[in-house]
C-alpha cells in the first residue's frame, strides 16, 4: 500500500526570531562604515527609501528625504494625482472615524487619476531639489511610464501585492519588463513585492534595476490576513539574496534587493541587512514624523481597494520629526529614532566596513531576543 505524499513545509523567520551575532576578530569605528546605495547610474548616501503610500511620501517629503540621502517614492495612484490640492483629502482622511475611514478611502481614491498630475508632481519634486521617483501598479504601469519619462523622472517603481516575471492575465499581452525597462532607457526600474528565490531570479533576468522584498509585514497591510499569503521579512531577505547572488555570479551584473515592510526600529533595520538587504524601504516609522502628509496616520496602497481591502489605517501619532528619525539626535529607548546611528553601530561592531560585509554577518535564530533578561522592562512596559 503506497503511502500519502504530505506537503512539506520549513520553518520561516521575522525579524523578532533572529538575531545578529558581533564580530569577534575586529570592530570598526562606526564613522568609518560606508552606507551609500547604488540603484543604475545613481548613487545615494544612503540605503533608505520612503514607500510610495500617501500617509508617508508627497512632494514636500520626497525633497526632504532626498535632501537627507535617501530616496523617496510618490505613488501615481494615490490623491496626489487624483486632486489638484491633496491636502485637504488627507485632512479628511485624517479625521475620519475607525469606522468609516475604509469606505471614505474607497470613495475618495474612487476619483480618477489625473495624467497631468503625473507630470506635474515629478516637476515640482525635481524644482524642490529632490530626486523624483514615481510608483505604479502592474496595470497602469504603461499608460504612466511614458508620462513619467517625459516629464524627466528619476527611477520608476513597478508595485504590487505579489509580483512576477511571467503574468497569466486576459489581456493579449501584458506588462513585458524587458521591454519596460528598453521603453524607460536610463531611468532605473524597480518591481516588486516578491519573497521567493525563483521569482527573485526571474525578475532580475528582465534587466531591471532592483527588486523590492515583502509580502504582508507593513503596519498597515492586512494582506496576510484577508489572503494568507506571505514570508516572514528574515526568510524573505535571505532567499532573495541568495537569488541576487546566483544571478551575480551567472552574469556579472548585480541587481541590489530593498526589503519592504516590517522595519519598525533599528533593530528590525539592521537585522534586514545583515540578512541579505542591500536597501530597506520605510512607511510607518516615517509616517509618523512632522514631516509626512499622513498627519500621524498611515494606510497602504491595497486598503482603498473598491472589492477587496487588504489594509486599514493605522494611527502612528507624530512624535518626531524627519531628520531625528534618520540622524537623531534622541533619547528615545525604542529604536524608533537615528536609524543611521543604529545602521552604522551595528556595523562597526560586527566588524564590517560595508554593506555587502555586513551580508556576510553571522545570524542565530533566537526567539528569546526580546524578553532574555528583559522582565523589569515587560513589567513596567
Amino acid at each position: 500500500m503506497s503511502q500519502p505524499q504530505f506537503k512539506e513545509m520549513r520553518r520561516a523567520y521575522g525579524f523578532d526570531d533572529v538575531a545578529i551575532v558581533p564580530g569577534g576578530h575586529h570592530t570598526i569605528n562606526p564613522s568609518l562604515v560606508e552606507l551609500s546605495f547604488k540603484l543604475g547610474a545613481l548613487d545615494f548616501p544612503l540605503p533608505f527609501i520612503a514607500a510610495a503610500m500617501d500617509g508617508v511620501v508627497d512632494v514636500r517629503m520626497a525633497a526632504e528625504f532626498s535632501k537627507l540621502g535617501g530616496l523617496a517614492v510618490l505613488n501615481l495612484e494615490g490623491v496626489q494625482t487624483r486632486y489638484e490640492d491633496p491636502d485637504p483629502i488627507l485632512r479628511e482622511l485624517a479625521e475620519a472615524s475607525k469606522g468609516d475611514v475604509t469606505a471614505l478611502m474607497q470613495k475618495v481614491y474612487s476619483a480618477p487619476i489625473r495624467p497631468n498630475l503625473i507630470g506635474e508632481r515629478i516637476k515640482q519634486i525635481k524644482a524642490a531639489g529632490g530626486v523624483a521617483a514615481v510608483s505604479s501598479t502592474p496595470m497602469n504601469t504603461k499608460k504612466f511610464a511614458s508620462i513619467a519619462a517625459d516629464a524627466g523622472v528619476d527611477v520608476f517603481v513597478v508595485q504590487a501585492t505579489v509580483t512576477s516575471a511571467r503574468h497569466v492575465s486576459t489581456s493579449e499581452k501584458g506588462l513585458i519588463f524587458d521591454e519596460l525597462v528598453q521603453n524607460m532607457r536610463d531611468v532605473p526600474v524597480i518591481v516588486g513585492n516578491t519573497v521567493t528565490f525563483a521569482a527573485t531570479k526571474e525578475l532580475m533576468e528582465t534587466g531591471i534595476a532592483a527588486v523590492l522584498i515583502g509580502v504582508g509585514p507593513g503596519a498597515a497591510c492586512t494582506s496576510r490576513e484577508v489572503l494568507g499569503i506571505g514570508v516572514p521579512q528574515v526568510t524573505a531577505t535571505i532567499d532573495a539574496a541568495a537569488a541576487r547572488d546566483t544571478y551575480y555570479r551567472d552574469t556579472g551584473r548585480y541587481v541590489p534587493i530593498i526589503t519592504d515592510g516590517g522595519l519598525s526600529n533599528g533593530g528590525a533595520v539592521c537585522k534586514a541587512f545583515a540578512a541579505g538587504a542591500d536597501a530597506v524601504m520605510l512607511g510607518s516609522i516615517l509616517a509618523a514624523t512632522q514631516e509626512a502628509p499622513g498627519r500621524g496616520h498611515h494606510w497602504g496602497m491595497a486598503t482603498p481597494h473598491g472589492e477587496l481591502p487588504r489594509g486599514t489605517r493605522v494611527k502612528v501619532g507624530i512624535d518626531t520629526t524627519l531628520k531625528q528619525t534618520m540622524f537623531g539626535p534622541t533619547s528615545r529607548t525604542d529604536g524608533r529614532e537615528n536609524l543611521v546611528g543604529a545602521l552604522r553601530t551595528a556595523m562597526g561592531t560586527c566588524g564590517a566596513r560595508t554593506i555587502r560585509d555586513f551580508q556576510k554577518t553571522e545570524m542565530v535564530i533566537a526567539p528569546a531576543i526580546k524578553t532574555e533578561g528583559k522582565g523589569y522592562q515587560i513589567a513596567q512596559g
